[in-house]
C-alpha cells in the first residue's frame, strides 16, 4: 500500500518572523534575522552571535497547568503548531474527533538542566524544583507537551538526529502515511535559543566571530566564512495522505514527494561528500525524479569551512553545471541546529508557493569547490516545481527531501 503525502499546514517562530507571512516576506528581501547577545559574552562564549527570536507570550493563551511543562523550545513549538493547524482548518473538535500522530526533531534542552542542577547545588532539596522541570528537561519535551494540548492519539514520538532531526522527523511522517499507519501526522522541529543551549557547541570553536557586522556573519559556500551563527525557533508541519486531504476539502500546499538518508560511518564531527549524495539519490530515487528535474535545492550549509566544501563538492556531483538554483537560508537566519530541516521545508514551501528562490546573502567570494554550481546571491523571481531540501548533522546523520508542486 503506497500513497501520496501532501502538506496541509505549515507555520513558523523563527528569527526571521512569528508567523509564515512574516518569513515569507523576509526571504524575498534576503533580510537577516542574526544579531549580537552581549550576555552571551559576559556568559564566556567566545562568540556573542545569535538569531534573535521573540519569546512567545502565553500567558492568557494557555492554562498555567499546560504551560508549566513547556519549555523554551516546545512554545515556540507550540506557536508554529497552532498556526500550521489552523492553515489545514484543523480545529480541537476535529483532533479529538480523529487520531493524528506528532514527529519532532529535538535533540536537548538545556535551560531547565541547568536551572535544576543550579537549585540542587545551593539547597540540597528536590521539593524545591517543582513538577515542571522533568518535563520540560527531557528530550522529548516538545512532543509530550503538544501531544497533551492537542490531544494528539496517534505515532508520539521524538527524533534525536543532531541537525537533521527535524528533517529525519519529516521523512518518517512521510514513510508512516504513505505505507497507511497514519493519515495525518503534526512534524516538525524545535531549539532553544538560550545561553545554556550553545555554550558547549561554542566550545568546539566553530562560531562565527565576526561580531563586528552580525547581519554578514553567516557566509554559507563563500570563501571567506569563518564559522556558523546559532539560531532556533521551531518549524511545524501537517503532513497528511492525499486522498484523506482531498476528502476534507483540505488545500494542499506542496506534496513530499520523496526522503533519502544514509549515515557517514566515519569521525563524529566529519562530514563526507559520499554521504551526502547517497541521501539525496535516495529522496530523488523515492521521488521518481532526476537531479535535472530540481529547480532548487535549499543546501545544508551552515557556514563552517570544511561542512561547506563537503557539501559543495557533494552537489557538484548531482548539480554541478546544471540549471538547478542552490542557496542557503541559514545565510539569513543562520543555523536553527535541531529544527532546521523542518524549518528549511517551511521555507521552500514559501517559495513554491510564491514563484521565487531566496537568496544566499553575504556570498561575495564563492569557494572554488562551488565554482560549478548555480549559487543565488539575490532572490530570483521563478516558478518552483521540485525542490530538494538537504539536512546534515554531527555522527554523520544525513537526511534529504524532496518537495513537489501537487498536481
Amino acid at each position: 500500500m503506497t500513497r501520496r503525502v501532501v502538506i496541509t499546514g505549515a507555520g513558523i517562530w523563527s528569527c526571521l518572523g512569528t508567523d509564515l507571512a512574516q518569513v515569507c516576506a523576509s526571504l524575498h528581501a534576503g533580510r537577516s534575522g542574526i544579531g549580537l547577545d552581549e550576555e552571551r559574552l559576559k556568559y564566556g562564549y567566545q562568540s556573542g552571535l545569535t538569531g534573535i527570536v521573540e519569546r512567545p507570550r502565553l500567558k492568557g493563551v494557555l492554562d498555567r497547568r499546560l504551560r508549566t511543562g513547556l519549555s523554551e523550545e516546545a512554545e515556540y513549538a507550540y506557536m508554529a503548531s497552532r498556526e500550521a493547524f489552523a492553515l489545514a482548518g484543523i480545529d480541537d473538535d476535529y483532533l479529538k474527533a480523529h487520531e493524528v500522530g506528532i514527529l519532532f526533531g529535538n535533540d536537548s534542552s538545556a535551560r531547565p538542566v541547568v536551572e535544576a542542577a543550579r537549585i540542587m547545588d545551593e539547597k540540597h532539596d528536590t521539593e524545591l524544583l517543582g513538577s515542571g522541570y522533568i518535563f520540560q528537561s527531557m528530550n522529548s519535551t516538545v512532543t509530550m507537551n503538544l501531544s497533551t494540548i492537542f490531544h494528539l492519539r496517534g505515532i508520539n514520538l521524538t527524533v534525536s538526529a543532531a541537525c537533521a532531526s527535524g528533517s529525519h522527523a519529516v521523512g518518517l511522517g512521510h514513510f508512516l502515511i504513505r505505507h497507511g499507519l497514519q493519515d495525518m501526522v503534526l512534524c516538525g522541529g524545535a531549539q532553544e535559543v538560550n545561553q545554556y543551549a550553545m555554550a558547549t557547541f561554542d566550545a568546539l570553536g566553530t562560531f562565527s566571530k565576526r561580531m563586528d557586522r552580525p547581519q554578514a556573519a553567516s557566509r554559507p559556500f563563500d570563501r571567506d566564512r569563518d564559522g556558523l551563527v546559532p539560531s532556533g525557533g521551531a518549524a511545524a508541519l501537517v503532513l497528511e495522505d492525499y486522498e484523506h486531504a482531498v476528502k476534507r476539502g483540505a488545500t494542499i500546499l506542496c506534496e513530499v514527494a520523496g526522503y533519502g538518508f544514509s549515515s557517514n560511518g566515519g569521525g563524529i564531527s566529519q562530514p563526507s561528500d559520499e554521504g551526502s549524495i547517497i541521501a539525496m539519490e535516495r529522496a530523488l530515487d523515492d521521488a521518481g525524479l532526476t537531479p535535472a528535474d530540481i529547480d532548487y535545492v535549499n543546501a545544508h550549509a551552515t557556514s563552517t569551512p570544511q561542512g561547506d566544501a563537503y557539501e559543495a563538492m557533494a552537489l557538484d556531483h548531482l548539480f554541478g553545471g546544471s540549471r538547478t538554483l542552490i542557496s542557503s537560508t541559514k545565510s539569513m537566519t543562520g543555523h536553527e541546529c535541531w529544527m532546521a530541516g523542518a524549518s528549511e521545508v517551511v521555507y521552500s514551501l514559501l517559495m513554491m508557493q510564491h514563484g521565487f528562490a531566496a537568496p544566499n546573502i553575504n556570498l561575495e567570494n564563492p569557494d572554488e569547490r562551488a565554482a560549478r554550481l548555480r549559487l543565488i546571491p539575490e532572490t530570483v523571481e521563478t516558478p518552483l516545481h521540485a525542490v530538494l531540501s538537504n539536512s546534515f548533522g554531527f555522527g554523520g546523520t544525513n537526511s534529504a527531501l524532496v518537495l513537489t508542486q501537487c498536481r
